[in-house]
């Protein structure tokens, strides 16, 4: 299930120590983290595809912002596995990513539209999944769900650059857009401890990876 994901070679330089990682950080680099992209750009210190696992042990914080979204749903879920395997048994992950439920609400209407609207909001929706290289939308139950898929034994959810830890404040660099019904634009959980891994529905998710193997 996890194959994808590997376990960095004995060769390989593995890190250790209290190190704070900002996985696909882009052009957005957090000083005193070490900066994570597959691509050099500037302020990157180290030019690395996660799928092929995380060269580190002993992490105390990674830290995500709008990457697990462009991630195919089982890359994320090992993912979610190799964070947990590197982070120290007090470390913390961070994770910022688009609230589906957010983009339901306010992409598409279907009370009161007609004609061309409709085709607006139709392309609006779309545009939500399927722009930007999304592969794959979380609603707050999936995120939780996925994330003690992964062996955390706690998630909690919190405003746009809120923490209760004083170095996961103020992070968040992607544009908000207006909360709607409540809603927030932008699912920001963080999941810590180690705890028995709870599986996330087994029938449905057989027939998803089938649905989606076909493409």
């Amino acid at each position: 299930m996890f194959g994808i994901f590997r376990r960095a070679p004995a060769a390989a330089r593995v890190e250790t120590g209290a190190t704070r990682l900002h996985v696909g950080c882009g052009q957005e680099a957090i000083a005193g983290w070490i900066n994570i992209d597959n691509h050099p750009l500037r302020g990157v210190d180290r030019v690395l595809d996660v799928r092929g696992g995380l060269p580190f042990t002993g992490v105390s914080a990674i830290y995500a912002e709008h990457f697990i979204e462009h991630l195919e749903f089982d890359d994320a879920l090992a993912f979610l596995a190799e964070c947990r395997r590197v982070l120290a048994p007090e470390g913390v992950l961070r994770l910022s990513t688009p609230n589906l439920d957010w983009v339901l609400t306010t992409q598409y209407r279907w009370e009161g539209v007609t004609g061309p609207e409709r085709v607006l909001y139709c392309m609006k929706l779309n545009r939500a999944f399927r722009a930007w290289g999304h592969q794959f939308l979380y609603n707050q139950e999936t995120l939780a769900a996925a994330l003690k898929n992964a062996g955390f034994a706690h998630v909690s959810f919190h405003r746009y650059g809120e923490s209760e830890r004083p170095e996961l404040r103020g992070l968040e660099r992607h544009e908000r857009w207006e909360e709607q019904d409540g809603l927030l634009h932008v699912l920001v959980a963080e999941a810590w401890g180690a705890g028995a891994r709870e599986p996330m529905a087994a029938g449905f998710l057989r027939e998803f990876r089938v649905t989606m193997a076909d493409r």
